[in-house]
């Protein structure tokens, strides 16, 4: 189940579970779309993967049991801004690659 985590673990903005400017990785690590943009350029800090919009759990049960009021989003915060200078650095190496082919 996708962990619909509730902050940008670089700015620490408020993503609920239906923000359109949620962005996740491969590993669900979670940032806003402006810090993806601006900051991260498409380069996650933790695995090198790129990031996707986050989908947004259904708020009414279309089927049974499956729903946000069935799986809730997370209230746990990952908070790990990265250093922005160092980031540079490291997304300098594979940013040019599609994340595709990373």
């Amino acid at each position: 189940m996708l962990d619909l985590r509730p902050t940008c673990e670089q700015c620490d903005k408020k993503l609920p579970p239906e923000s359109k400017e949620a962005m996740i990785c491969t590993y669900e690590c979670t940032f806003c779309a402006d810090c993806v943009q601006n900051i991260l350029e498409n380069v996650c800090p933790n695995c090198g993967g790129g990031f996707v919009p986050r989908p947004v759990r259904p708020v009414l049960a279309w089927r049974k049991g499956v729903s946000l009021s069935h799986q809730p989003a997370s209230t746990k915060k990952i908070f790990k801004p990265v250093d922005p200078a160092k980031h540079k650095l490291y997304a300098a190496k594979i940013k040019a690659i599609p994340p595709n082919e990373r």
